[in-house]
């Protein structure tokens, strides 16, 4: 069995208005990640990725550089435990 990662994302910069989650819940589903996404009030982007290792750090990576339109300044990463699990990724 494969190796799982839960992974908090916040990204800052221009990343609301620019089909930021759109692209992000498409890169996840090709990548196998379930979680979700989401705009928060502050001008950030929030979400959750759940999957094997290796396609949560390619998720990450992606996140730096986001939907064609957005410009990214800073993607934080918190690893973290839940017992709850995703069946699927979506748009908050």
């Amino acid at each position: 069995m494969a190796d799982i990662a839960k992974v908090h994302v916040v990204v800052s910069g221009k990343v609301q208005g620019v089909a930021y989650r759109h692209h992000t819940k498409t890169t996840a589903l090709s990548n196998s990640i379930s979680g979700w996404v989401k705009n928060n009030q502050d001008k950030t982007v929030e979400a959750v990725f759940e999957g094997e290792v290796e396609n949560v750090r390619e998720m990450i990576n992606w996140c730096w550089e986001g939907s064609p339109s957005s410009a990214v300044d800073g993607v934080k990463v918190e690893n973290i435990e839940s017992e709850q699990s995703f069946d699927s990724f979506e748009i908050k």
